[in-house]
């Protein structure tokens, strides 16, 4: 596993296609947080990749980042592990804003082996879609 510090996160790179993110903690990630997580991405994947966000902490986005965040053409699926109801909740207000986007997300119960869930899912949703690979 490699390691990444990005200004307001930590990107884990847990395999050729999967990153894991954990924000810090009480961080109100701006646009130029969203541009800078693109932009590693970015050079960090070249093809199809999925994103696992361990929720540990809590954070919340700015109106314009819930809008831009996320939306990356090589990104195939997102497993977000929360820990509580409040960290849940907020994940479906950020998923209904943009459900015009498609995402393909599911929501994991890190108090009931929902990491590894989730990346055992990641790991499923590329591997269905490997022809765009």
């Amino acid at each position: 596993m490699i390691t990444h510090q990005l200004s307001f996160a930590k990107i884990n790179l847990l395999n050729d296609n999967v990153a894991e993110v954990i924000v810090s903690e009480n961080v109100n990630i701006s646009l130029e947080m969203s541009e800078e997580y693109d932009d590693f991405m970015t050079q960090a994947f070249s093809n199809n990749f999925a994103i696992l966000v361990n929720k540990i902490n809590q954070y919340d986005f700015s109106f314009e980042a819930k809008l831009s965040m996320a939306s990356h053409e090589n990104l195939t699926a997102i497993a977000v592990v929360t820990y509580d109801d409040e960290s849940k909740k907020s994940v479906d207000k950020v998923a209904a804003i943009r459900k015009f986007d498609g995402w393909n997300l599911k929501v994991f119960d890190g108090l009931n082996l929902g990491w590894q869930d989730g990346l055992d899912w990641l790991q499923n949703e590329l591997n269905s879609d490997k022809p765009n690979n």
